[in-house]
């Protein structure tokens, strides 16, 4: 008797290839194919225009902005009840679901807490539309939505003026971006811009100090740091900041690491520089 998944080499190949072929037919058919036990399963796609944002802090903070335009609320009771609005409160239409019914619109992977809303994404800014502003975080290229929201969480905490991104080679707003940025995806200014080192011109003629951090800066970030506005500019995590970049910005720092390693993850890199940027602004 042959077992296809302990059996002689050959016996596997024709096994994977029986396996192939039925999926194959399933596919033809409108069947969908097995799905391993343990393995995610997607949820469905959003309507045109609209995503899903899910989690307890994010999903409250975004019900509570008036900027945001709300479609639809799943909740389980649990999570109603941990929601700060009452249920007579809620700004838009809601239905009291079980869990699995989350997990069909977003997939077995999203971390819920028993609650998601159908809205549409956030309008980013112009930079012209900055004003008043003294510390804004300037990303090159950062592309990991989960960095990004980490950062959007930090420059909250920090209060940062704006984060400003390219419109090209930056994850756009998502469930897994807002849920990493717990709620900061509301309360932080986006401006998006088409060309990154124009931008860095353009805040620099409005006498901001575009920093950019680099490991092989020729200061330190903290002795770099001079005068009243500070633009913080950083690079994607593995390459950095473009070359570009790096010949647009007023100065090169970096931030020194006395251990074994000598770099961090982009978003530990991010809160350091907004802690040392607002002691040197005199906010701490």
């Amino acid at each position: 008797m042959t077992d296809e998944t302990a059996g002689s080499p050959k016996d596997t190949h024709y096994a994977k290839l029986r396996r192939a072929h039925r999926d194959a037919k399933r596919a033809g058919s409108g069947t969908a194919p097995r799905r391993g036990k343990g393995e995610p399963t997607p949820g469905r796609a959003a309507a045109p225009g609209r995503i899903w944002l899910y989690g307890l802090h994010t999903v409250e903070a975004a019900l509570n902005n008036p900027r945001r335009r709300l479609h639809r609320l799943l909740v389980t009771r649990n999570a109603l009840a941990r929601l700060d609005i009452a249920e007579g409160d809620l700004p838009c239409p809601h239905e009291i679901a079980e869990p699995r019914a989350l997990v069909a619109e977003l997939g077995s992977e999203a971390v819920h807490q028993g609650v998601a809303l159908e809205t549409e994404p956030l309008s980013a800014k112009r930079l012209g539309e900055l004003s008043g502003a003294t510390l804004v975080l300037v990303l090159d290229q950062v592309t990991d939505p989960h960095n990004v929201g980490a950062i959007l969480r930090s420059a909250t905490a920090f209060a940062a003026d704006a984060v400003v991104t390219t419109t090209r080679h930056s994850p756009q707003e998502s469930g897994v971006l807002a849920k990493a940025a717990s709620g900061a995806l509301e309360y932080v200014t986006q401006i998006e811009v088409r060309n990154l080192a124009e931008a860095l011109e353009e805040l620099a003629e409005h006498g901001f100090a575009t920093i950019g951090l680099d490991s092989e800066g020729p200061e330190t970030f903290e002795e770099s740091l001079a005068g009243e506005k500070l633009a913080i500019v950083l690079g994607a995590e593995g390459k950095g900041l473009r070359q570009k970049t790096r010949a647009t910005v007023t100065k090169l720092a970096r931030l020194p690491m006395p251990g074994a390693i000598h770099s961090l993850n982009v978003s530990n890199a991010a809160a350091i520089a907004l802690y040392a940027a607002r002691r040197h602004l005199g906010d701490l």
